[in-house]
C-alpha cells in the first residue's frame, strides 16, 4: 500500500520537473478569509489554493443538522476543483500548516474517487521560498470518480456502533473531550463511549486501533481534525477508518450531548 503522505524530498522532485499539482489548504477556524490571506503573503510556487468554507464545506444549515462544516455536495465540490485550476492527468499533492485543511480535501477527494497525498511535516517542511500573490482561478478539467459508500457515517450510525462496541474515535484536544473548555460548540463533553485519540498527539494508541475489529469511526469538532487522524491512521496501515462528518457539532444540534 502506498502512503497518503509524500515526504518533502520527493514533493521538491516532482515539483521541480512540474509533474505534480500543489494545492494549499491552510484556514483558521472561525477566521473565513484568514487561509486565502495566508496564501497570498506567502505559498509554495506553483500551488492553487482550496479554502475549507468555500471549497471543503457546504453551507451551515440553520439548525446546525450535518455540523459547522457540512461535506459540499459531488456538484459543489466537483465545481470547486475546476474553478480551483486543478486538471486531470497530473498527481495532486495537498498541505496546509497543521491545522486539518489538507486532510479534509485529502478525505474528500478519496471519497469522490480521486487519489492526492497530503505533506508530511506541512507547509513547514518545504525549505525553499515562498511566493506572494492571489491564486489563480479557473481553467480545471478534473473530473471526479466513482463516489465511496463505506467511508462516512451519520449519527444514528455512529449510536448504532457505539452500543454494538465499534470503536470510536474523538479526534479533538484532551481539555475539549473531557469538556473542560468548549470554545465553539454549545455543550461541551464527548460521545458516550468514544476515545479520545488527539489527531496531532504524539502517539497513539496503535495497539487498540489496530486490534478493532469493524470499522472504526472518527469525529471531532466538526469533521476536519477527524480527517487528519483518518489521514495519520491510513499511513499506519488502518484504511477503513469512517468518518462522522457533522461530528461533535451535529451530536449537539441533535440534542444528543447528554
Amino acid at each position: 500500500m502506498s502512503s497518503p503522505l509524500i515526504d518533502v524530498a520527493e514533493l521538491r522532485d516532482l515539483h521541480a520537473f512540474q509533474t505534480v499539482q500543489l494545492v494549499d489548504c491552510r484556514f483558521r477556524l472561525g477566521e473565513h478569509g484568514a487561509g486565502l490571506e495566508l496564501y497570498r503573503e506567502g505559498h509554495i510556487p506553483g500551488a492553487l489554493y482550496l479554502d475549507l468554507d468555500d471549497d471543503l464545506s457546504g453551507p451551515t444549515r440553520e439548525d446546525r443538522h450535518g455540523g459547522r462544516h457540512p461535506l459540499p455536495t459531488r456538484e459543489a465540490f466537483a465545481a470547486s476543483l475546476v474553478e480551483a485550476g486543478l486538471r486531470a492527468g497530473t498527481p495532486i499533492a495537498l498541505y496546509d500548516d497543521g491545522t486539518g485543511g489538507a486532510a479534509r480535501a485529502w478525505w474528500l477527494l478519496r471519497h469522490h474517487g480521486v487519489e492526492s497525498r497530503v505533506l508530511r511535516g506541512g507547509l513547514g517542511a518545504w525549505d525553499e521560498p515562498l511566493i506572494g500573490g492571489d491564486p489563480p482561478r479557473g481553467g480545471g478539467d478534473l473530473d471526479l470518480g466513482a463516489e465511496r459508500a463505506d467511508d462516512l457515517v451519520f449519527a444514528e450510525d455512529v449510536q448504532t456502533a457505539i452500543a454494538a462496541g465499534v470503536l470510536v474515535m474523538d479526534a479533538r484536544a484532551p481539555e475539549r473531550y473531557r469538556g473542560e473548555v468548549e470554545p465553539m460548540d454549545p455543550v461541551a463533553g464527548h460521545i458516550g463511549g468514544a476515545i479520545n485519540c488527539p489527531f496531532n498527539a504524539p502517539e497513539l494508541p496503535l495497539d487498540e486501533i489496530t486490534a478493532a475489529g469493524d470499522a472504526p469511526i472518527a469525529y471531532c469538532g466538526s469533521g476536519v481534525t477527524a480527517a487528519a487522524l483518518i489521514l495519520r491512521l491510513a499511513d499506519e496501515g488502518r484504511t477503513d477508518v469512517r468518518l462522522y462528518a457533522g461530528s461533535w457539532s451535529d451530536w449537539c444540534a441533535r440534542g444528543l450531548a447528554g
